[in-house]
């Protein structure tokens, strides 16, 4: 099965402890540990400060399952849920694959930390998957709400820990598996 994964920092593996943006080790990024588990063939298409873009990206004919998770950084620049939403309803609408080839992840909320010094942005971060949960049900894409998968983060609120990230990627199997069958 050929699967991309496109999202932010946390998709790309980021460690925060680095400060010229080095990644965790391959044993400890949610995406490699899910292709290590799955022995699909996974594109990571992670990108650090990747904020929903304007229009899709280019996907491969080939793909057969898009997993997408973005908002996190537009929440972090003060957009709201409600407009981070609008876009990345823009986005998924001009994907060319069928709904169920699409699962859109709403990320785990945002914690105080260094990053997020308000409890009005932990807020919005849950409003904003509340949000990602009635888009997917709009647009009739695959949807699963990392939010409760516990996962947990680094000081400053927003990475994932390198068990964050094996956390991550067991949630995400048990919602993969729970859908094939």
């Amino acid at each position: 099965m050929n699967v991309i994964c496109f999202g932010d920092s946390n998709t790309y593996g980021y460690d925060p402890r680095s400060y010229l943006g080095s990644r965790y080790d391959k044993e400890s990024r949610w995406v490699d540990l899910l292709a290590a588990k799955t022995g699909w063939a996974i594109c990571n298409m992670g990108e650090n400060g990747r904020t929903i873009p304007l229009s899709p990206p280019v996907i491969p004919n080939d793909t057969d399952l898009l997993i997408v998770m973005l908002g996190t950084n537009n929440l972090l620049q003060g957009q709201t849920p409600e407009h981070s939403a609008q876009k990345l309803e823009h986005v998924l609408t001009h994907i060319p694959l069928c709904p169920n080839q699409i699962l859109l992840i709403a990320p785990p909320p945002l914690s105080l930390g260094q990053w997020v010094t308000s409890q009005q942005l932990v807020d919005r971060s849950l409003v904003f998957a509340q949000c990602c949960q009635e888009l997917a049900q709009r647009l009739g894409i695959l949807f699963a709400d990392a939010g409760t998968w516990k996962i947990p983060l680094t000081y400053d609120g927003v990475h994932f820990t390198e068990q964050g990230h094996k956390q991550f990627a067991c949630g995400l199997l048990d919602v993969l598996n729970r859908m094939k069958a």
